[in-house]
């Protein structure tokens, strides 16, 4: 089968072997899949993983290894992390932080940037059929963005700002308003901020915005230290700094503040699908605009290309 995979290097292959879903599996035929900044930083060593890269699809259910066949047919998204189901984590609820997981086309699992997938049954979820493939492809980072609201109770008085216009950031502005949060996202261009402004969400240029520490919830989604260092000087003496994005340290910064103004740090990674997957549904959210181009699977090697660039936001495969 045709197959975007990383070893050493970026490659397309037209005859990686089609997978034969295990007992508790489903093999699903992709029909949309979504590059994620992720993607990119594999090619560049993250993880040090190999095989096929992706973990952002919809796709149809053509098979099942089990005694239920009830998503036979359907059409389905995938959480992108399969936990073991045996130990202590799993157990209280947390799949998500399973020690023994494999995660979806970043640690030994293969991805979603292939014609099929072999997923366990229990991480599938049914799409609306009001929920386009063009939307359900946005369902992990849209996840991603609620899981902020799973980890921390955001009392209507209290105010919320989010650093950075790029997918996560506009991701997580939307997600947030959407869910009746009064957020404003701070940003350095301002077409990517009119695409949250359109669906009701407050905005500003960060050029012309004022650095006070006035704020109760910082969420930093820039991934770059002046980024983390700027949410740190929004953070108010007490109040929450959540951290969406991996800041790779280059050089030392300065985490005074963090213990003088007594701050909360919270870590917020993958989120639940089935809220994403609800508020879907609901048409309050439109991800249409952050679509910046979409290639078929053939041309994967250019839509990595063209993700890498400053003023592109989702590229999608189709296959």
């Amino acid at each position: 089968m045709l197959a975007v995979v990383f070893d050493e290097e970026l490659k397309l292959v037209n005859d990686y072997q089609k997978p034969t879903p295990k007992k508790g599996e489903a093999l699903i035929k992709i029909n949309l899949a979504g590059i994620c900044n992720t993607d990119y930083e594999i090619t560049k060593g993250y993880m040090g993983y190999k095989g096929i890269l992706g973990h952002e699809f919809v796709g149809i259910v053509e098979e099942i290894n089990a005694d239920d066949k009830s998503l036979l047919g359907k059409r389905v998204v995938g959480e992108i992390n399969c936990a073991c189901g045996n130990c202590e984590l799993c157990h209280q609820g947390l799949e998500r932080h399973c020690f023994n997981r494999q995660t979806l086309g970043i640690w030994q699992k293969d991805g979603c940037f292939a014609e099929y997938l072999a997923m366990p049954l229990d991480t599938l979820l049914e799409v609306p059929e009001n929920v386009t493939d063009e939307q359900a492809v946005f369902v992990e980072p849209l996840a991603a963005g609620l899981e902020i609201l799973e980890q921390l109770h955001i009392q209507p008085i209290q105010k919320v700002i989010i650093l950075g216009d790029g997918k996560l950031g506009l991701t997580t502005a939307l997600a947030l308003n959407a869910s009746n949060i009064n957020v404003l996202l701070v940003g350095k261009h301002q077409n990517k901020l009119d695409i949250a402004k359109n669906q009701g969400v407050r905005t500003k240029l960060l050029s012309d915005f004022e650095i006070k520490k006035e704020y109760d919830f910082v969420v930093e989604a820039t991934g770059s230290i002046s980024g983390f260092e700027t949410a740190l000087n929004l953070t108010k003496p007490r109040g929450t700094l959540v951290l969406k994005s991996t800041v790779a340290a280059s050089k030392e910064f300065n985490l005074a503040p963090i213990v003088i103004d007594e701050i909360r740090v919270q870590g917020s990674r993958c989120g639940r699908f089935a809220p994403a997957l609800r508020l879907l549904a609901s048409g309050k959210i439109d991800f249409g605009p952050l679509v910046s181009a979409v290639y078929p699977i053939d041309k994967a090697i250019e839509a990595f290309e063209a993700n890498r660039k400053k003023d592109t936001l989702k590229v999608l495969i189709r296959l």
